[in-house]
């Protein structure tokens, strides 16, 4: 039985952390066992994470397998697009110039901030009253 061919590429946005497997394939994509379509139900969702593979050309040679932990819709998006780029860069290091250049392969650095105590938010304070 031959060894099973397959890139590793690990992303993170906010709070979202995505493992992302690429194996050779006809362009399946699947998200925690589910298919991308069930899985994000916007199309914008859906275009990010297509995003690496339509600017490689390589959406038709891989079947992508995604393990998405945390966050919310957007960030495991975001966290799913950077996991895809790295990974291609394992598979092929010529793809990197392009990635970096249409920059896919920067990790968002914003992160959510923590709410202080005496304060309604991270920001927000409760309405000043002088008397």
């Amino acid at each position: 039985m031959p060894a099973l061919v397959q890139h590793l590429g690990t992303g993170r946005r906010k709070k979202a952390v995505a493992r992302v497997f690429l194996r050779p394939g006809g362009g399946q994509i699947t998200v925690n066992h589910r298919p991308i379509e069930q899985y994000f139900p916007s199309e914008a969702a859906r275009a990010l994470v297509r995003q690496p593979l339509l600017a490689t050309e390589t959406s038709e040679k891989f079947d992508v397998i995604i393990n998405t932990d945390g966050g919310g819709i957007t960030g495991q998006a975001g966290a799913i697009r950077l996991g895809i780029a790295r990974a291609l860069c394992e598979f092929n290091v010529e793809l990197r110039g392009k990635l970096k250049q249409l920059g896919m392969l920067t990790r968002d650095p914003r992160q959510h901030e923590r709410k202080k105590y005496g304060q309604k938010g991270a920001r927000k304070r409760f309405q000043f009253s002088k008397r």
